[in-house]
């Protein structure tokens, strides 16, 4: 088990931050601009794999837009900027630790997939207390209208004002170049999957799964290899 402090409700209140203690939790992120695919791949790897899928916009969205917590998010989303890192893993910290007090996520089992946390170099530290990331699959995608004319369509559809408009759009690109892109920089590149966001969604799930397998075998042969090597030893 670990400590954290959140610093979040400071931002609220001015009250002192709280101690969490839960156990520390395997994850694999995934990665990409807004628009990427992120959430359409995120949860078809839950629905076939172990995985358990966890999107810090889901949470955020989930939080209810008239109280302290949705008012903040509202001020930073609707101009397209990142919720500060202090306040984005309080809300994480929290969550996380419900779903492990209602028995939803075994530390000790279960490999997180992560979707939007960390987004930024600040957000790596703070969560490494958190879960212990094994690899990251970045879904990349090279002409930024397609991303822009994926989110105009998902506002239609799912009426997400933050994908309405275009200009908040374009900052929120910006955004993830200038800081959620240089959190990569911070991870070993031996542990980076890179998959091609251009493709289909069908052909985009499929490498993304392709690539976990891959990295569940490379995985599965590290204990054996490090048995025999200890057998030789002491042989």
């Amino acid at each position: 088990t670990f400590h954290i402090f959140y610093i979040y409700p400071q931002i609220l209140n001015n009250t002192q931050p709280k101690r969490l203690t839960m156990a520390k939790i395997p994850a694999v992120l995934i990665f990409g601009a807004p628009g990427s695919g992120k959430g359409t791949v995120g949860a078809k790897l839950a629905a076939t794999t172990s995985l358990k899928h966890i999107s810090t916009g889901v949470i955020f969205r989930g939080i209810a837009p008239s109280s302290e917590s949705g008012k903040l998010l509202a001020s930073y989303s609707s101009k397209g900027l990142l919720v500060p890192d202090e306040a984005t893993v309080e809300i994480f910290g929290r969550f996380i630790e419900g779903l492990i007090n209602t028995n939803k996520v075994n530390p000790d089992k279960d490999t997180l997939l992560l979707d939007g946390i960390p987004r930024t170099v600040a957000q790596v530290k703070l969560i490494e207390s958190v879960v212990d990331v094994k690899h990251i699959f970045v879904l990349d995608i090279k002409d930024e209208k397609t991303i822009v004319a994926r989110l105009l369509n998902r506002a239609k559809i799912e009426g997400r004002k933050d994908d309405a408009d275009e200009a908040v759009i374009k900052n929120r690109l910006k955004v993830y170049k200038e800081s959620t892109a240089k959190v990569l920089g911070k991870y070993s590149k031996s542990i980076i999957s890179r998959i091609n966001g251009d493709n289909t969604p069908d052909e985009v799930f499929c490498d993304t799964l392709a690539a976990y397998v891959k990295f569940c075998k490379a995985s599965a042969k590290k204990p054996a290899a490090k048995k025999r090597s200890e057998e030789r030893r002491v042989g």
